[in-house]
Formats: structure tokens, sequence, C-alpha cells
């Protein structure tokens, strides 16, 4: 029967049907009793959708089921929150979970962070990690970790081990950007420009600044787009600049340049970026200042000097290992070395990015941090440079982690952004971000009151700090540099476990400056093919079929 009545009038057409019958019956309850314009208007409404619906030419789905097919756009605008908020379990869900987000949450709103009736994690499952603790705790005076960037330059920085990571105004907000330098500034921590440079947002509050140098120079450009000595140095030597960081690639999308386009270049964005109004300010893929390794520590030294001894290193998301170690062959032959290096994994960041470069492009920050870390080491250089890491960094134990991977000190962008108020959304490069952080729209902004975040992100700093003195000294350690990878277990399957150091790679000091025969592979594959005088590889490497794979950890 359903059939039948489908051949005379299609089922999926009903509510257009509907909206007619609806629209008669308005028409004639209005002329019989003068009531109906309300119900009437809504019906031509819907009508007229649907008969539109019916014309269109880009919606297959609209035309075959007029006004209702809507529905099916409404659904899918709406899924992200549905899930976040009604199907997805605490310890679920990408890219971090509704526990990670509550975490953050809780800390920067100052409610208490304890959880009752254990763990929700199942600590039977592969790859489950934990620290062991010590039948001794100690005692640590203060939660203040810190970490002394470029000792031996003439404006060292004693940095707090936990920071803000690189967003530039643009991609957040002005009030974020408020909100974000005058928690720095309170809590003595360090906010990263992003490349984007450094706003007048950055500045009203004062807090402690890295200046990010992308490779579009933006703050110290020329009108081609070239670099400019002299622009930089008179931002660069402005004492609210304590780190200058040289971007070569960022986790997000590394080895992908970026626009922005014209329409969104505002008068601040352009004052901030030196880039004219309306037009599209290009960010390139790569750096034009220089093009070999050894140009690029002669970079790195000049920067240095014209910031007057400022403390001056690179961030970039671990590619080619040949490319890497053609830096540090350019940092032995011309004995200039960065003062710090932070490692960006390829977990991604703020940015949008193309899909293809947010699933499948750079190395993780483990495996990044494990050869930056490692290949200095190698070398000799590990104690003249300091090396921070980004890379999904939440909570106290992200922190231990890293440090027991090699790293100095963290840097976090989204968790900071969650602090401000972020509900992960997810609709950062549409505008239409529903908490303000990350849209120029000053109504949409303006929901994001500056002195009350502010406040959320210093407490979450602090309230981070304060976790991680707990598990240190529960650990029997006395600072955050004391931790390694002895300190952390892995579980390999049901019934065994490991110590990470016993899983990781670890090269002891000095060892890549002799023979290379009982090297991991990758030294052993690469190192030979890396040039100070070149990014490309000298040949191209002969992998054996029985090979271990060159970045195993």
């Amino acid at each position: 029967m359903l059939q039948r009545l489908d051949a005379l009038f299609p089922v999926r057409y009903t509510f257009l049907g509907l909206c007619l019958f609806g629209l008669l019956l308005a028409l004639f309850s209005l002329i019989a009793f003068g009531v109906g314009w309300l119900a009437l208007g809504l019906c031509a409404l819907l009508l007229g959708l649907g008969i539109h619906d019916l014309r269109q030419t880009k919606s297959s789905i609209l035309r075959n089921y007029p006004v209702i097919g809507h529905l099916r756009f409404l659904l899918e605008f709406i899924r992200p929150e549905m899930r976040q908020y009604f199907i997805e379990s605490d310890a679920e869900a990408a890219p971090f979970s509704r526990a990670q987000r509550s975490l953050v949450y809780q800390r920067a709103k100052g409610e208490m962070d304890n959880r009752p009736f254990g763990t929700q994690l199942d600590v039977s499952t592969q790859g489950y990690e934990w620290i062991n603790h010590s039948v001794q705790p100690t005692h640590i005076s203060s939660h203040d970790f810190r970490v002394t960037i470029g000792p031996n330059t003439a404006q060292p920085y004693n940095a707090s081990i936990f920071n803000i990571s690189a967003m530039s105004f643009g991609a957040l907000s002005a009030n974020a950007i408020l909100a974000l330098n005058s928690g720095a500034q309170r809590g003595s921590f360090a906010h990263d420009t992003g490349e984007g440079s450094i706003s007048q947002h950055h500045r009203v509050h004062g807090g402690d600044l890295i200046w990010e140098i992308g490779s579009g120079y933006f703050g110290c450009r020329n009108d081609d787009g070239s670099f400019n000595a002299e622009r930089f140095a008179a931002s660069a030597c402005d004492p609210q600049v304590k780190l200058i960081e040289i971007k070569l690639s960022q986790g997000a999308k590394p080895g992908h340049g970026g626009i922005l386009p014209g329409a969104k270049v505002t008068i601040e964005i352009s004052a901030a970026r030196g880039v004219p109004v309306g037009k599209d300010c290009v960010s390139p893929s790569s750096h034009s200042a220089f093009s070999t390794p050894v140009e690029m520590m002669f970079f790195i030294a000049r920067l240095r000097e014209l910031s007057g001894g400022k403390p001056t290193g690179f961030k970039f998301c671990l590619g080619h290992p040949w490319e890497w170690f053609a830096m540090v062959k350019a940092m032995l032959e011309t004995g200039i070395t960065p003062d710090f290096i932070v490692v960006d994994g390829a977990e991604g960041g703020t940015g949008a990015a193309p899909l293809e470069f947010t699933d499948h492009v750079g190395v993780p920050v483990q495996e990044g941090l494990l050869l930056v870390h490692n290949t200095l080491l190698g070398v000799g250089l590990r104690e003249r440079i300091s090396i921070g890491c980004a890379g999904k960094v939440i909570s106290a134990f992200d922190i231990t982690r890293m440090m027991a991977l090699g790293a100095d000190w963290c840097n976090s962008g989204r968790a900071f952004m969650f602090a401000l108020g972020c509900i992960q959304a997810q609709t950062c490069h549409t505008g239409n971000c529903p908490t303000g952080v990350t849209t120029q729209d000053p109504v949409r902004q303006q929901a994001l009151v500056v002195p009350d975040k502010a406040e959320r992100v210093w407490r979450f700093h602090q309230s981070t700090l304060k976790a991680l003195k707990e598990l240190l000294e529960a650990a029997g350690l006395k600072h955050s540099s004391d931790v390694t990878a002895h300190h952390i277990v892995r579980r390999i399957n049901d019934t065994e476990v490991r110590l990470l150091s016993n899983l990781i790679m670890q090269v002891a000091p000095g060892a890549l400056l002799g023979s290379l025969d009982e090297q991991h592979n990758v030294f052993r594959l690469y190192w030979p093919l890396a040039s100070a005088h070149s990014f490309q590889p000298s040949s191209t490497p002969a992998l054996q079929p029985s090979s271990p794979e060159t970045l195993s950890t």
C-alpha cells in the first residue's frame, strides 16, 4: 500500500504537502475567522523554501527531500556537540577527552580537581604509563620550577618550565591575547606571540614574550616579504621580549605555508604584521633569509646580536632526519649554536590545516624530542642548548613525561585555550568561535571577559605546577630536571611492564663523534648523508629490507 501511495505521491514530499495544506488551512482560517496570520506566514515561508529546494541544483538531498532535508544538515552541524555532551565517555573523544578538558576547567576555576572511587583509566591496557613513587618522599619548598635559557648570553632568561605555546593575534582574538598575556604577567611565565608578531594587545599587560619569527618575517619585514634587520632590532630590544624564536615549521602543518585572506587583514593585524590592510597575508613554506644549515646558524647569530644578546633559537616539527643532522653539523662546523630548540609534535595545535597534514605529516613529539635530545648528547652540545617541547601537554604527568624524554620545559597552546573557556567546538578557522577565543568578530569576542579569563589562565598555570610539585615529591625527586626515563613505567602487554629507559633510544655523550657502528639505525643511515652546507642528503639512503625502522624508539 505504501508503495502504491508512493507511486501516486512520493512519500518524501509529505512534509512539503503538509506545508501546502497548512497554507490553505491558514488562508481559510484568516478569511473565515480573521485569525491565522502567523500560521499563514510560517507555512508560506516553508512552502517557498520547499519550492526553492526542488529547483536548486547543488544538493541532491534537498531536491529529493524538500524542506525536511534541511534537518540532515542541522543534525550534522550539531553532531559534535551532541556527541560531546550526550554520547562520549569521559575518556574518549579527540583531540582531547572530556576528562582532560574538565581537568583544565577545574584548575582554571579554582575548583576541586580530586576524584573519588579510583581511576577511570584501564590500567591493564597496553601503553598505560605511570611514575613510580618513593617510600621516602621529598619536600619541595616551591612549585615555581624554572630553567635558565641562554646562560652564556648577555640577557639570559630564567623561564618557567610551563609556558604558553605559539598562537598569533589573528588566529586568536584580541581579548584572548590580552587575557593570556595578563595571566602570564601575573604568573611570571612566557607567552609566545606566534608568527603573527607582537600586536598592541601583547603589550598592554607587559607579560614576558617569546617573539616567534616565521618565514613571513611579520613585524620585521620589507615590503617584498624579506627580512628587515632595523625593524627587527627595534622590536627585539624591547625589554618585554625575552626570547627570539625562529619558526621553521609547526606541528599543525609542517612544511606548509599559510595565507590570511585579505578580508581578515584588519588595521590591527596590519600594524602588528607590517602588511597592507585588506591584502592577502602570505606566510611562505620556507625562509628566504637562509638556504643552507650554515647560513641558518649565521642568521641565528645575527638575530642574537641585533636583539642585544637575547637567547635565540628555533622551533620545528621534525621531518627528514638528515635535515636535522645537517643543522647539527652546521653547529659543529661554525661553532654557533642556538640557545634553545623547541620540538613541536605532529599531534597538531591550534592552527587549522589540511586533513592530510593534520593526520599524516610530521613526526610526533615523542620521537622528535628523543632524536633531538640524543643527537645533541651524541655530539656534546646538549649542555649548551635548552630543549622545549609542545604536543598535547595538559597535566602535570604530561610535563613529567616530557622531562623524562629529554625536555627542559614544556609549552602548551590548547590547554591555555581551555583555560580561557574554549569548549573544543573546533570552529577556530571559521570565525564563529562560540566562546570568543578564536574570532575577530568584535561582538563574539566580547563574551571573553579579560580580567576573569586572565585569572583563570594564571590559576591553571599555578595549579598545574603545584600538582607537578606533589608528583615529584611522591617520586622522591627535588626538581623537574631530576626526572629521567628510569622513573616512568609503561605496560607492554597483560603480563609485562618495562621502564621507559629500556624502551627508548639513549645515546651516550659524545658517541656520535666517533664510529657509528654501535649506534641506532637512524644515525648509521642518515648521519653520513647530512652536510652542513645543504639540507639535501648527499645521496639516497640505502635501506635494507631487514633494517629496523629508522625512527623507532
